[in-house]
């Protein structure tokens, strides 16, 4: 009996340890811009942290882009500059921009625009050096370089993310492509290359070229409900009640478990060249959790 008492004093240092170092781990995330972190908790994304958040993204980027050589300009070239902007959706009508990426929740989101350009009474005063073009949604890619400025200078512009590895498995369980096996679509996938890949799963940067477009708001999937009600109040538009139900917080819990699975399934060779075909997404954007971050420095083999 007389080792009760030590017993009970080592335990209770274990388990303040223990949560010492998971409030540490939360607290790193965060201040790196994920909220991964806090997806496990019954969490209240306030303003303040919310903008702190974005402060936090947006510098990573700003950092990512001064050292990657990614393009930072428009290019003057017409085909280039479709090219480069592809992805890129405007709503002409809420002064809106957004890199159109699937399931990182920009489809709900388009739900939520289709909502908001019905309304009648609803404007964004913005003005721009050219006649404002009376359709609800366009690709940028459609304007000419003069619209094309005015458009980047002026309309609020938003970028959504998800972990690249969980993106990929969406596809793979969309049944994209005709690969037998998870192993065998990666290996698909990892010999198109980035730059050859499908849009369901090309890397983020490609697709969205954030060196040369300032994003306002880097919105992470997991969060989107909390996080675009904070975005549409800042930028005047109504949001409370006509957020559409997002299902990505219990989607994320499904695919964090999904992720180790299907991780499981691959060789060690496989999981260095996804990192390597992510590199860019993994380097621009907080991606703490997810588990090619870790390889991301080691040498593909």
């Amino acid at each position: 009996m007389r080792f009760l008492p030590r017993l009970v004093v080592l335990a209770a240092l274990g388990i303040a340890t223990f949560l010492s170092w998971r409030l540490l781990l939360q607290s790193t995330a965060i201040d790196q811009g994920d909220l991964v972190a806090k997806a496990e908790e019954d969490f209240t994304l306030t303003l303040d942290t919310f903008l702190h958040v974005q402060q936090l993204r947006k510098k990573r980027l700003r950092a990512f882009c001064s050292r990657s050589g990614n393009a930072t300009t428009l290019p003057k070239s017409r085909e280039e500059r479709a090219r480069l902007l592809s992805s890129l959706r405007v709503s002409t009508k809420l002064d809106l921009l957004y890199c159109q990426v699937p399931s990182t929740g920009v489809e709900e989101w388009q739900e939520l625009l289709e909502k908001l350009e019905e309304k009648e009474n609803i404007t964004v005063p913005v003005l721009l050096p050219y006649p404002r073009r009376h359709i609800s949604e366009a690709q940028l890619s459609e304007f000419n370089l003069t619209e094309v400025e005015a458009v980047l200078a002026s309309y609020t512009k938003v970028l959504f993310i998800r972990d690249p590895f969980q993106r990929l498995i969406s596809a793979f369980m969309q049944g994209t492509g005709s690969s037998p096996s998870f192993s065998s679509f990666v290996q698909d996938v990892v010999d198109s290359g980035p730059h050859n890949a499908s849009t369901t799963w090309r890397p983020l940067v490609s697709l969205c070229q954030p060196c040369l477009i300032q994003y306002d708001y880097v919105v992470a999937f997991g969060f989107l409900r909390q996080e675009l009600g904070h975005l549409l109040r800042r930028a005047g538009l109504p949001a409370d009640s006509l957020l559409p139900e997002f299902t990505d917080t219990q989607v994320q819990w499904t695919y964090s478990w999904l992720s180790e699975q299907m991780f499981s399934e691959l060789s060690l060779q496989q999981k260095k060249q996804l990192s390597h075909f992510y590199c860019w997404d993994l380097s621009a954007f907080p991606f703490s959790s997810s588990l090619l971050t870790e390889l991301l420095s080691t040498p593909e083999t």
